[in-house]
Protein backbone atom coordinates (compact mmCIF):
# COMPACT_ATOMS: atom_id res chain seq x y z
CA UNK A 1 0.00 0.00 0.00
CA UNK A 2 1.24 3.55 -1.00
CA UNK A 3 2.14 6.00 1.87
CA UNK A 4 0.93 9.80 2.34
CA UNK A 5 3.08 11.79 3.46
CA UNK A 6 2.48 15.72 4.52
CA UNK A 7 4.71 18.45 3.90
CA UNK A 8 3.93 21.40 5.74
CA UNK A 9 6.44 25.03 6.68
CA UNK A 10 4.97 25.99 9.89
CA UNK A 11 6.18 28.59 12.59
CA UNK A 12 7.15 28.21 16.07
CA UNK A 13 3.33 29.51 16.72
CA UNK A 14 1.68 27.37 14.45
CA UNK A 15 0.21 29.06 11.26
CA UNK A 16 1.00 27.56 8.06
CA UNK A 17 -0.57 30.32 6.15
CA UNK A 18 1.00 32.39 3.36
CA UNK A 19 4.66 31.01 4.05
CA UNK A 20 5.89 33.12 0.55
CA UNK A 21 5.11 36.36 3.21
CA UNK A 22 7.10 34.69 5.70
CA UNK A 23 10.07 36.49 7.28
CA UNK A 24 13.40 34.69 5.23
CA UNK A 25 15.84 32.53 6.91
CA UNK A 26 18.06 32.51 4.22
CA UNK A 27 16.18 29.29 2.96
CA UNK A 28 16.50 25.40 3.39
CA UNK A 29 20.74 25.11 2.18
CA UNK A 30 21.68 22.21 0.21
CA UNK A 31 20.68 19.85 3.24
CA UNK A 32 17.08 20.92 2.70
CA UNK A 33 16.57 21.16 -0.56
CA UNK A 34 17.89 17.30 -1.01
CA UNK A 35 15.95 16.22 1.77
CA UNK A 36 12.72 17.75 -0.56
CA UNK A 37 13.68 16.77 -3.57
CA UNK A 38 14.48 13.14 -2.01
CA UNK A 39 10.78 13.39 -0.96
CA UNK A 40 9.47 14.17 -4.39
CA UNK A 41 11.63 11.40 -6.58
CA UNK A 42 10.45 9.43 -3.47
CA UNK A 43 7.16 10.01 -4.84
CA UNK A 44 4.80 9.24 -7.60
CA UNK A 45 1.90 11.82 -7.04
CA UNK A 46 1.05 14.83 -5.91
CA UNK A 47 -2.08 15.09 -3.99
CA UNK A 48 -3.77 18.76 -3.26
CA UNK A 49 -6.95 20.51 -2.58
CA UNK A 50 -7.61 23.58 -4.41
CA UNK A 51 -5.76 26.33 -2.62
CA UNK A 52 -2.17 24.59 -2.98
CA UNK A 53 -3.06 23.86 -6.54
CA UNK A 54 -3.92 27.78 -7.67
CA UNK A 55 -0.66 28.48 -5.99
CA UNK A 56 1.53 25.57 -6.99
CA UNK A 57 0.05 25.90 -10.26
CA UNK A 58 1.26 29.65 -10.62
CA UNK A 59 4.96 28.88 -9.33
CA UNK A 60 5.65 25.44 -10.44
CA UNK A 61 5.14 25.62 -14.25
CA UNK A 62 8.09 28.23 -14.65
CA UNK A 63 10.64 26.16 -12.55
CA UNK A 64 10.97 24.08 -15.29
CA UNK A 65 14.79 23.24 -15.78
CA UNK A 66 15.45 22.90 -12.16
CA UNK A 67 15.53 19.26 -10.80
CA UNK A 68 12.55 19.55 -8.52
CA UNK A 69 10.19 21.52 -10.47
CA UNK A 70 11.38 19.02 -13.16
CA UNK A 71 10.24 16.42 -11.16
CA UNK A 72 7.19 18.47 -9.48
CA UNK A 73 5.77 19.24 -13.19
CA UNK A 74 6.51 15.47 -14.71
CA UNK A 75 4.28 13.87 -11.34
CA UNK A 76 0.31 13.14 -11.47
CA UNK A 77 -1.37 15.50 -9.83
CA UNK A 78 -4.33 14.82 -7.97
CA UNK A 79 -6.48 17.22 -7.04
CA UNK A 80 -9.75 17.52 -4.48
CA UNK A 81 -12.00 20.07 -5.75
CA UNK A 82 -15.48 20.43 -6.91
CA UNK A 83 -15.29 23.89 -8.55
CA UNK A 84 -11.69 23.27 -10.63
CA UNK A 85 -13.10 21.76 -13.63
CA UNK A 86 -10.41 23.09 -16.48
CA UNK A 87 -6.90 22.39 -14.92
CA UNK A 88 -4.20 23.96 -16.64
CA UNK A 89 -1.43 22.42 -15.05
CA UNK A 90 0.00 19.50 -16.96
CA UNK A 91 -0.51 15.69 -15.16
CA UNK A 92 -3.64 17.07 -13.14
CA UNK A 93 -6.25 15.11 -12.23
CA UNK A 94 -9.41 16.56 -10.64
CA UNK A 95 -11.40 14.55 -7.80
CA UNK A 96 -14.50 16.26 -7.35
CA UNK A 97 -16.43 13.11 -5.68
CA UNK A 98 -16.00 11.77 -2.34
CA UNK A 99 -11.98 12.14 -1.60
CA UNK A 100 -12.28 9.98 1.07
CA UNK A 101 -13.22 7.05 -0.99
CA UNK A 102 -10.85 8.27 -3.81
CA UNK A 103 -7.81 8.91 -1.91
CA UNK A 104 -8.32 5.55 -0.39
CA UNK A 105 -8.48 4.15 -3.66
CA UNK A 106 -5.10 6.21 -4.85
CA UNK A 107 -3.37 4.70 -1.87
CA UNK A 108 -4.51 1.10 -2.94
CA UNK A 109 -2.91 1.04 -6.53
CA UNK A 110 0.64 0.01 -6.35
CA UNK A 111 3.65 2.70 -6.72
CA UNK A 112 5.28 5.43 -5.04
CA UNK A 113 4.14 7.76 -1.93
CA UNK A 114 1.82 10.55 -2.55
CA UNK A 115 2.99 13.45 -1.07
CA UNK A 116 0.14 16.08 -0.12
CA UNK A 117 1.35 19.74 0.98
CA UNK A 118 -0.19 22.33 3.33
CA UNK A 119 -2.05 21.71 6.11
CA UNK A 120 -5.62 22.87 5.60
CA UNK A 121 -8.94 20.62 5.28
CA UNK A 122 -7.96 18.08 3.06
CA UNK A 123 -5.09 17.06 5.10
CA UNK A 124 -7.35 17.29 8.36
CA UNK A 125 -10.00 15.01 6.22
CA UNK A 126 -7.39 12.59 5.43
CA UNK A 127 -6.20 12.42 9.43
CA UNK A 128 -10.07 11.79 10.83
CA UNK A 129 -10.30 8.99 8.35
CA UNK A 130 -7.19 7.07 8.80
CA UNK A 131 -5.14 7.78 5.62
CA UNK A 132 -2.47 9.72 6.45
CA UNK A 133 0.57 8.09 7.42
CA UNK A 134 3.60 10.70 8.04
CA UNK A 135 3.81 14.17 8.65
CA UNK A 136 6.58 16.32 8.03
CA UNK A 137 6.58 19.56 9.68
CA UNK A 138 9.64 22.39 8.61
CA UNK A 139 9.76 24.27 11.73
CA UNK A 140 10.32 27.60 11.05
CA UNK A 141 12.63 29.58 13.98
CA UNK A 142 10.21 32.49 14.26
CA UNK A 143 6.36 33.54 15.74
CA UNK A 144 4.33 35.43 13.68
CA UNK A 145 1.18 36.13 15.69
CA UNK A 146 -1.09 36.78 13.19
CA UNK A 147 -2.44 33.05 12.80
CA UNK A 148 -6.28 32.63 11.82
CA UNK A 149 -8.77 29.39 12.74
CA UNK A 150 -7.72 29.03 9.10
CA UNK A 151 -4.50 29.56 8.65
CA UNK A 152 -2.85 27.95 12.37
CA UNK A 153 -2.05 24.18 12.56
CA UNK A 154 -1.19 23.61 15.93
CA UNK A 155 -4.58 25.09 17.63
CA UNK A 156 -6.69 24.32 14.95
CA UNK A 157 -9.58 21.61 16.04
CA UNK A 158 -10.05 18.52 14.52
CA UNK A 159 -8.97 14.41 14.75
CA UNK A 160 -7.18 13.38 17.67
CA UNK A 161 -3.89 12.18 16.19
CA UNK A 162 -1.13 10.48 18.01
CA UNK A 163 2.74 10.36 16.27
CA UNK A 164 5.84 8.97 16.70
CA UNK A 165 8.79 11.10 15.51
CA UNK A 166 11.15 9.15 13.37
CA UNK A 167 13.34 11.68 12.27
CA UNK A 168 14.96 15.31 12.78
CA UNK A 169 16.79 17.22 10.58
CA UNK A 170 18.31 20.75 11.79
CA UNK A 171 19.24 22.85 9.09
CA UNK A 172 21.49 25.45 9.04
CA UNK A 173 19.00 28.08 8.61
CA UNK A 174 17.54 27.70 11.77
CA UNK A 175 14.46 25.99 10.51
CA UNK A 176 14.04 22.39 11.42
CA UNK A 177 12.08 19.41 9.97
CA UNK A 178 10.43 16.53 12.33
CA UNK A 179 9.26 13.78 10.74
CA UNK A 180 6.34 12.07 12.39
CA UNK A 181 4.68 8.38 11.25
CA UNK A 182 0.92 8.35 12.42
CA UNK A 183 0.32 6.07 15.19
CA UNK A 184 -2.74 3.38 14.35
CA UNK A 185 -5.92 4.06 16.65
CA UNK A 186 -5.91 1.82 20.18
CA UNK A 187 -7.50 -1.28 18.65
CA UNK A 188 -6.49 -1.02 15.03
CA UNK A 189 -5.52 -3.87 13.13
Amino acid sequence: MRKIVNSTYVTLDGVIQNPQNWPSTGGFGEKGNDIQLRLLENSDAVLMGRHTYDSFAAVWPGLAGMPMGDRMNALPKYVVSTTLTDPTWNNTTVIDRDPVDAIAELKQKPGGHIVQYGFGQLAHELMANGLLDELRLWVHPFMLGTGTGSSDLLFRSGATAMFDLVDTAPLDSGIVLLTYRTRPAEGAV
